[in-house]
């Protein structure tokens, strides 16, 4: 009777453990798609140029997009979202800067839970703008993704590993917001990320 009792909680744990990654995993979506709607609307506003990407640790006070991409939706840009940003001890706020599943916070640095894809700009400036319609393959091409690590702009190398499942959510520049299976995008044995798949084409 004992066993069987434990089997049945057992089984219960696993089955709520399960729900909750669920629940946050459709959280984090809805941020992405969020980003994602921000994104369109800075589009139209700025003749189809997406905004730049600003300085990779997040110290841009404008020209950024983690300042002009909330300004596009009436939020808040990163440098007012509050003392989460650099305060290791602080509570992580229920945001859409925040992922439900990701634990990390900051290290004394500036934290961001999303990272933007720096393939995409190219150029190796912070502020350069790339118009949306120039880029072949927007459906394919991460714009905004699972921060494994703490900066704001980064490349593949990025992606967080095991936030959802053992795996990540990502924002197309199309706007869709998508779940991806780390072995999609993450070379275990080489330790290092797998570049361009047809799914996952970081460079435009």
């Amino acid at each position: 009777m004992v066993a069987i009792v434990l089997i049945l909680a057992g089984t219960l744990t696993a089955a709520a453990n399960r729900a909750q990654v669920g629940v946050k995993g459709v959280g984090c979506l809805s941020n992405l798609r969020q980003w994602g709607l921000a994104t369109q609307h800075y589009v139209i506003d700025n003749s189809d140029l997406l905004p730049p990407d600003g300085a990779p640790n997040g110290i841009s006070k404008d020209a950024a997009w983690y300042v002009d991409l909330p300004l596009a939706i009436g939020a808040l840009p990163y440098p007012r979202a509050g003392s989460w940003r650099t305060n290791p001890s602080a509570v992580l706020p229920k945001s859409l800067w925040i992922c439900p599943a990701n634990r990390r916070r900051s290290n004394g640095n500036l934290l961001f839970h999303y990272v933007l894809n720096r393939r995409i700009n190219g150029s190796g400036s912070e502020t350069h703008s790339v118009a949306l319609a120039s880029l072949p393959a927007p459906a394919e091409t991460p714009w905004l993704f699972d921060n494994g690590r703490l900066a704001a702009v980064a490349t593949e190398g990025n992606v967080h590993t095991n936030a959802h499942g053992s795996g990540a959510n990502f924002l197309f520049l199309d706007g869709h917001a998508q779940r991806f299976p780390n072995t999609l995008y993450w070379n275990f044995r080489r330790s290092r990320p797998i570049t361009n798949t047809p799914s996952l084409r970081w460079f435009p």
